[in-house]
């Protein structure tokens, strides 16, 4: 007996506005340190390599604690590890703007990861527990509010400093922010585990490596619109750099609005329409990107990406939590690691095939990857 199949949780009101509470804390909190990123680099004088490589930091400590974060929430309980791993991201949010020393920095941006990887899994786990005792669609609400924390969060920062608060003071603010909605919230989160030991790690198989392919492809192509909309709408479409930055935010906006909306998207169409439909919308926008050859189609080509993607992850982690191939909670985390290893090595591939190619064929490939997603739809979503 899997630990979802012996846990049945009573769900209710309480337990649902908690996990929206926590998704927003997890984008909340990430975002909160995207502003301050300069004021780090230049109090600690680093050149753009070693920028990159501290950055790295982050991503591998989240990599490294996903894989064990399911069993962790199994043997204790989504409670305990959600607010432990929230307790340890609020604690290193000050940390990266007191952080004397590179070594220093990037050992608390490892811990931080740390945090946000088992956060991101567990959050994930409760979220599918949520959803299937409500008998409804859920989890592309749930996504949308992370989507919304990181619009708060960066915005909140930014603000701050606009205000002329200190990044110390800003980040501090940020921090309590966080630790005050884990507070609020914490009765909401699931209590139950089984007190028993789990592994660390298992090889995702059956559906759930096709599940995870697909989160896999997906993040991959958010990561591409990250690093690389700016970029491709300076260099390739000439357009000014005060206005390149907005492919980004047309791709975020389209996202987050589809988020919200989207657990009606869902019930209306069904899982499989919505992964097919937003998988083609996503790759007819990459395609407007690259055939068009006008600044103002880029931009419109990256808000279809946002739009088309919004709701195929939270399907797949719905999708994680029907299938029978692995327990829920190993299969969340699997996903949850698949997929942010897409965000971490999709980037930097687009640009080494850039560097051998063009960029425009690099995010032309990226058609074919989400029309990929669209012929697997059917396979990735039955019951």
């Amino acid at each position: 007996m899997t630990w979802h199949e012996a846990a049945t949780p009573v769900v209710g009101a309480r337990e649902r506005i908690a996990t929206r509470i926590v998704f927003f804390v997890a984008g909340f909190a990430i975002s909160a340190w995207a502003p301050l990123i300069p004021f780090a680099k230049r109090r600690l004088a680093l050149d753009d390599g070693q920028l990159g490589l501290m950055l790295l930091c982050l991503g591998v400590g989240s990599v490294l604690m996903m894989p064990a974060a399911g069993g962790l929430a199994a043997r204790f309980g989504c409670r305990r590890v959600m607010l432990a791993a929230g307790a340890v991201i609020c604690a290193c949010m000050p940390a990266l703007m007191l952080a004397p020393t590179l070594p220093l920095l990037a050992l608390v941006l490892a811990l931080f990861g740390a945090g946000m990887g088992v956060l991101d899994v567990v959050m994930n786990v409760q979220a599918v527990i949520v959803e299937r005792a409500g008998g409804r669609a859920m989890m592309s609400g749930f996504h949308g509010m992370y989507s919304v924390g990181g619009i708060a969060g960066a915005g909140g920062v930014a603000g701050a400093l606009a205000l002329g608060a200190s990044p110390l003071s800003a980040i501090v603010a940020m921090a309590i922010v966080a630790a005050l909605l884990l507070a609020t919230c914490r009765r909401g989160l699931l209590l139950e585990g089984d007190g028993g030991d789990h592994p660390a790690f298992v090889l995702p198989r059956g559906r759930v490596l096709l599940i995870g392919a697909v989160c896999f492809a997906m993040f991959l192509s958010e990561g591409a619109v990250l690093d690389w909309s700016a970029v491709f709408l300076t260099s390739v479409r000439d357009a000014d750099p005060a206005i390149a930055g907005f492919g980004y935010v047309a791709f975020a906006v389209t996202m987050t609005i589809g988020r919200l909306t989207g657990d009606r998207i869902v019930h209306a169409l069904g899982a499989f329409r919505v992964v097919v439909c937003g998988a083609l919308l996503a790759a007819a926008g990459f395609a407007l990107v690259v055939l068009v050859a006008s600044p103002l189609a880029g931009l419109a080509g990256f808000a279809l990406v946002g739009a088309g993607a919004a709701n195929v992850v939270p399907v797949m982690f719905s999708a994680a939590g029907r299938q029978r191939s692995m327990p829920t909670h190993l299969a969340v985390a699997a996903v949850t690691t698949m997929g942010y290893a897409g965000v971490l090595l999709g980037p930097a591939a687009l640009g080494f095939i850039a560097k051998l190619t063009s960029l425009a064929t690099a995010l032309g490939l990226l058609v074919l990857l989400l029309t990929a997603v669209a012929a697997v739809a059917r396979v990735a979503t039955r019951d």
